[in-house]
């Protein structure tokens, strides 16, 4: 076919765009969170592949699901509406008319909203995976360090990327598309 035709593929894609775009505008707050959700259980279910793919494993006999569940849910319940608010209030905290917003902007992220997103995270996936406080203590002491590191030189980029030039709208979309291999990460090293 010639390139200036419709293809079915291509009309998919663009009625795809088109609701996501018609949900996010009316429904802002719940589109990213189911949006997070499903991205970051996809997350885990690309950690559980990856290594059961390297130790040449059976991909779906192994896979446990209840991994992606508890990812899943920390997605729609907490980054899709945190992540919401705080670009909306980044922006209103920190206009891109004030001098060397875009570093204090990243900063600000970096070194408040990254070391506190990522204890929650510890916290809530330790509880949804049914262990106490013991079990956290641990997971922090041998963990949060590691991946607080890991966070700060593989996010640093795309959150400059992401707080200064992707609109407003599309952060949380922007972020959990970098985060579906963040979280792959994530749950190897919790493991």
């Amino acid at each position: 076919m010639m390139s200036g035709y419709p293809t079915p593929e291509r009309t998919f894609h663009r009625l795809l765009l088109q609701q996501y775009l018609h949900l996010l505008k009316r429904f802002p707050i719940l589109t990213k969170s189911v949006t997070s959700g499903i991205l970051s259980g996809l997350g885990n279910v690309l950690s559980q592949v990856l290594e059961q793919r390297s130790k040449g494993r059976s991909i779906l006999k192994n896979l446990n699901f209840g991994g992606p569940t508890r990812f899943g849910v920390f997605g729609l319940v907490f980054t899709g509406p945190l992540s919401h608010y705080f670009y909306l209030y980044l922006d209103k905290l920190i206009p891109s008319n004030v001098p060397y917003s875009q570093i204090k902007r990243l900063l600000l992220d970096r070194l408040m909203f990254a070391p506190a997103f990522l204890a929650l995270f510890f916290t809530v996936i330790t509880l949804l995976e049914g262990k106490n406080l013991k079990a956290l203590k641990e997971k922090m002491q041998t963990g949060y360090w590691i991946a607080l590191k890991m966070n700060w030189k593989v996010w640093t980029i795309f959150q400059y990327i992401n707080l200064n030039y992707v609109p407003v709208q599309f952060r949380v979309l922007f972020a959990n598309l970098v985060a579906l291999f963040w979280y792959a990460y994530l749950a190897s090293i919790r493991r």
